[in-house]
């Protein structure tokens, strides 16, 4: 699978630099023409244009498209301008730096840095350019005075070098601060003894090291602070929450009537792992099936293994020969039994109601994706152990929040890889047939052989992007688990009301995470809001703290891992330190919440896969909550779901019971 890397760099400019403020027309080009993909390690390309830092090796990065462009359109460095670099790197800054400045001194105290941005230079013919390996925090003081000096690292304080080396009206911007969290200052250089400094705002850089970055910091002329509000954000969410009762107690699942008249509910989840979650959505659930009328239960599962379980809540006749349902990685997702008790109540309630009122169970996922993978994996691991190596790797990344490219990096895609292919695809497409053919066609079926044969040719573009783990295959997969949604609301009729239970990520409007905002992704909870408008409910699940049923990586084994504290500056954060450890969060309710709430946070997604070790990079994404949803629930602390073992089936079930073991 070709990238379209101009396209691509031609995106994270309007994304990332230009939509973010960045007018200097001199440096949108240069960001436009200099090639990101050409300073990134082999098998990173594809992450070359998130606007994200990226390992360039020696325990140093590259940094965000973002944070290059604004160093130095504030530099304001004019055509023919020396400039001094301070930290090469990979090169790419310095490389932006040319197509700007008339001439480039760059330091790097890493010499295979150092020699790999020289080589890259000359392969690009960029040779204003000059490289030097030492101390940078010296400067090249035979090289100045310089108009502009730009600073790659985290420094306790301004370097009187570099300060030195400075010319008159000439500017430096330069991170200061303690290691993993500084502010960026832009420093002008009045006349001999006089330098001005701007906050252009918090950063975080790798720390600057050489003689002169570890002297204490100078005094710094007088700033104005602006006065914290009277309140602090967790205060006003501790007065804003509604505390949630115990989830037996019935009044838990009244809090949610107010969503009652909605058309549809979507009720989400931070992790595909986590007891209250499933508990908490069986409560709310309950309620809006017994008191509101809502009769479609829509799941993050595939279609033919739902089936089996609606057969069981609808007292349809069991299928003779048919498996049991969810056998495939992740089996815990839906094999655990908060899910079999539901089930079991879901039947119970089915049987006191007429026929035609009885509530379903169905997956919105007719591509059976677990399923196709797991078939991806076997043909590999026949015919290419080594590709199937690559594809693992690939899978377990396979999620909107993963910013983290070390495991797309480890698995570089080989000639051999692509050679396979077709006959996954076609394998795949095969199976999609069978489970289609194995369907009902009592006329209660929703895919009638018309609508078969329309998936089975759209299901192609799918598991092409989904055999290379691709972007893509997310807008795919959501925009047709979203129409199946559609189909299930009209074959129920005009009045028809339901319930989605996804994650976090499927259920929120992707256009308010990074999601949309800066990789053109969707989700059923955008595509929800454009469709029904108000009469769609978004309704988020997060936790601090506790344990979670996860995975290390795709086909892995199920663990029971310590879900780490959430990070300063997320949502989580705040929410932990509202010391209410569970509650209700209508956004609705409180105007000043919602505002102090709208600036984007950090928001943790955990999956079937949970990666402690990379979790800011695996698990966190920008949002603006309020805007992502209508409503949170929150748990402080949380415990994993329990997997369903042979001892917790009760003798005589029925034959038509869907987790037989």
């Amino acid at each position: 699978m070709r990238l379209d890397l101009s396209r691509a760099r031609d995106r994270m400019v309007d994304l990332h630099i230009v939509r973010r403020g960045i007018d200097d027309p001199r440096v949108v080009e240069a960001m436009r023409i200099v090639p990101r993909e050409a300073f990134v390690d082999p098998g990173f390309e594809e992450f070359a244009y998130e606007d994200a830092p990226l390992a360039i090796g020696e325990g140093q990065t590259i940094s965000q498209p973002y944070i290059v462009a604004l160093m130095i359109a504030e530099a304001e460095i004019e055509a023919g301008d020396t400039v001094l670099e301070v930290g090469t790197g990979s090169g790419y800054a310095a490389a932006v730096l040319s197509r700007v400045a008339g001439h480039v001194y760059t330091v790097e105290r890493h010499a295979p840095l150092a020699n790999g941005a020289s080589q890259r230079f000359a392969r690009l013919g960029y040779d204003n350019i000059d490289v030097r390996i030492g101390d940078g925090t010296k400067g090249w003081p035979e090289a100045g005075p310089f108009d502009a000096i730009l600073v790659a690292a985290g420094s306790p304080s301004v370097p009187q070098a570099l300060k030195e080396q400075l010319d008159l009206g000439g500017h430096m911007v330069i991170p200061i601060g303690p290691a993993g969290e500084q502010r960026l200052l832009k420093v002008t250089r009045v006349n001999a003894t006089t330098f001005e400094e701007h906050d252009l705002g918090g950063v975080r850089f790798v720390p600057l090291i050489g003689e002169h970055a570890r002297r204490d910091e100078p005094s710094q002329p007088a700033r104005s602070i602006p006065r914290p509000p009277s309140r602090t954000l967790p205060e006003m969410v501790a007065d804003v929450a509604e505390p949630l009762p115990d989830l037996d107690d019935p009044a838990f699942g009244r809090l949610f009537d107010r969503f009652g008249n909605r058309r549809v509910v979507l009720l989400g989840e931070s992790s595909h792992g986590t007891s209250e979650f499933y508990r908490a959505r069986a409560a709310i659930t309950r309620r809006l099936i017994e008191e509101h009328g809502f009769t479609i239960l829509a799941v993050e599962a595939d279609w033919p293994d739902a089936a089996a379980v609606d057969r069981y809540v609808r007292h349809r006749p069991h299928r003779r020969g048919s498996n049991a349902p969810f056998q495939r990685f992740p089996t815990w997702m839906w094999r655990n039994r908060e899910v079999m008790s539901f089930v079991d109540w879901m039947r119970e309630y089915n049987d006191s109601v007429a026929e035609q009122d009885r509530a379903g169970f169905y997956g919105l996922d007719i591509y059976n994706m677990r399923e196709s993978i797991a078939a991806v994996l076997g043909y590999l691991d026949k015919v290419d152990p080594a590709a199937a190596t690559v594809a693992r790797e690939r899978y377990g990344c396979l999620t909107p929040w993963q910013n983290d490219p070390s495991t797309y990096g480890r698995a570089v895609l080989t000639a051999s890889y692509n050679k396979c292919e077709e006959a996954v695809v076609r394998q795949c497409r095969e199976l999609l047939e069978r489970s289609l053919e194995a369907t009902d066609s009592d006329g209660d079926q929703l895919f009638d052989a018309a609508q078969n044969a329309r998936l089975i040719s759209a299901a192609e573009q799918y598991y092409r992007t989904m055999y290379y783990a691709g972007a893509d295959s997310w807008n795919l997969r959501d925009r047709h688990m979203f129409e199946t949604l559609e189909h299930l609301l009209e074959s129920r009729g005009s009045g028809s009301k339901a319930i989605v239970w996804a994650h976090n990520s499927h259920i929120g409007d992707a256009r308010h995470t990074e999601m949309g905002a800066a990789r053109d992704e969707l989700n059923i909870g955008q595509l929800c809001r454009e469709r029904f408008g108000e009469q769609a409910a978004l309704i988020g699940f997060g936790t601090h703290g506790g344990k979670v049923a996860a995975a290390s990586a795709w086909d892995g084994e199920i663990k029971m891992k310590e879900i780490q504290p959430s990070l300063p500056g997320s949502y989580e954060r705040v929410f932990h330190d509202s010391d209410v450890d569970r509650f209700l969060l209508d956004f609705s309710r409180d105007d000043a919440l919602r505002r102090r709430l709208d600036e984007p946070k950090l928001e943790r997604f955990i999956g079937v896969i949970y990666r402690p070790e990379t979790e800011r990079m695996s698990h966190y994404l920008h949002a603006s909550l309020p805007h992502q949803f209508d409503a949170f629930v929150w748990f402080d602390l949380t415990t994993p779901v329990a997997p369903l073992m042979p001892e917790h089936v009760r003798p005589g079930m029925p034959e038509t019971f869907p987790f037989g073991l």
